[in-house]
């Protein structure tokens, strides 16, 4: 085992401007609103386990989430909430773990691996997440039939993973930019994990991802971030 899968194994085992904090502060437990089959709340939870901070997992019901309006006017998942402090969007609550919680960093030094970290994130949140949202889904077949939305979905699956394999082809080491788990690798393993289970895309076309995945799947943190483990999950799924 590497220095470098010591340092994640260990991490993962434990299950306005931002300042680093303290000890005490780390201590308080976050509250998480979440649900189990959004891939937006499971990235993050991979960073909130990454990070090691203890948080409260707070399940939404999206057919009644008048009580989460409260928290989040948009009514999307994930929303956090850190004493007075409330984030949502996936994104900008990862960004404000990182910076809270700085170690590990969810960032590289080097500008270019930031750089392509950045573009593999917003192909996923914004060139795939959004065409597959449930939502979006239920209305495209209310529209036309399930046939189209299932086009639909696949459609902006494979056009976002076809531009996610050319982007990482040669930046990949065990991971989506090298050898350490970064910000691309938050929001990979989620989009993959829903392309094959809930809507069986064929990963063959795109090795680079396919191996990321595989890396993933041996990280505790990923492991227990996934959607079939969370509370709210029907126990069919576990």
């Amino acid at each position: 085992m590497t220095i470098s899968d010591h340092r994640l194994h260990s991490i993962s085992s434990h299950s306005k401007y931002i300042f680093p904090c303290d000890q005490a502060e780390k201590k308080e437990k976050l509250k998480l609103y979440s649900y189990w089959k959004s891939s937006c709340s499971h990235r993050v939870r991979i960073a909130l386990t990454l990070k090691g901070i203890e948080y409260e997992y707070v399940p939404v019901n999206p057919l009644k989430r008048d009580e989460f309006l409260k928290i989040n006017p948009m009514g999307a998942v994930p929303a956090l909430v850190d004493g007075d402090v409330v984030v949502s969007d996936s994104l900008a609550i990862i960004m404000y773990l990182d910076e809270k919680y700085p170690e590990p960093p969810l960032l590289p030094r080097d500008l270019h691996k930031r750089a392509v970290n950045y573009q593999a994130a917003s192909i996923v949140f914004s060139g795939i997440q959004p065409y597959q949202n449930t939502p979006v889904a239920r209305y495209i077949e209310e529209k036309t039939n399930a046939e189209e939305k299932t086009a639909w979905v696949s459609n902006a699956i494979t056009k976002g993973f076809t531009a996610l394999e050319k982007l990482l082809v040669s930046c990949t080491g065990k991971y989506a930019t090298g050898d350490e788990v970064y910000l691309a690798d938050l929001f990979l393993a989620p989009q993959i994990h829903a392309a094959i289970n809930r809507f069986q895309i064929n990963m063959e076309p795109y090795p680079t991802l396919a191996k990321c995945y595989e890396s993933y799947n041996d990280l505790p943190a990923f492991q227990n971030a996934v959607p079939e483990k969370q509370p709210d999950a029907p126990a069919s799924t576990s």
